[in-house]
């Protein structure tokens, strides 16, 4: 099997409410995504893509629309941390994304994946599809989420 591997950063505000110990607190984090896409490579002579599976710069283009330039510089907050949320909204034009999940580091991933998956999805007629989202939190942090 033939990937391809494109990573970008952001950074994002979350807490996890219930967290034991600093977690629970309002903190940010500089985020790192490593997307990975599997597909034929695209056999089309003159083509810009020819020879490829994704231009590297399309990869991030679409990350960016969807995901990175939503996601960067906002605080992502559970839809159920009321005290959170009725805070941010009294803060004028904050960046604020509210999502279904605790924003832990693994439904982070899974949303992200949810995301990109649907935004790469045989974009060529060549099979492309998402494998793998890798997220860090920290360097030393991460969740990793493959198709099934």
């Amino acid at each position: 099997m033939l990937t391809i591997t494109r990573k970008l950063e952001f950074d994002a505000g979350h807490r996890i409410p219930d967290h034991k110990s600093q977690c629970r607190n309002l903190h940010g984090h500089r985020y790192t995504v490593e997307i990975t896409l599997v597909g034929q490579i695209i056999q089309a002579e003159g083509n810009s893509d020819n020879g490829m599976i994704m231009d590297f710069s399309d990869i991030k283009a679409l990350a960016k629309e969807h995901l990175v330039d939503v996601w960067d510089h906002a605080f992502l907050v559970y839809e159920k941390d009321h005290a959170v949320r009725d805070f941010l909204a009294t803060l004028p034009d904050h960046k604020t994304v509210v999502i279904d999940r605790i924003p832990t580091v693994e439904n982070l991933a899974q949303i992200a994946f949810e995301i990109l998956k649907a935004a790469y999805q045989d974009r060529f007629g060549t099979g492309l599809h998402l494998h793998k989202l890798v997220l860090h939190e920290t360097p030393n942090c991460w969740a990793e989420i493959t198709d099934a």
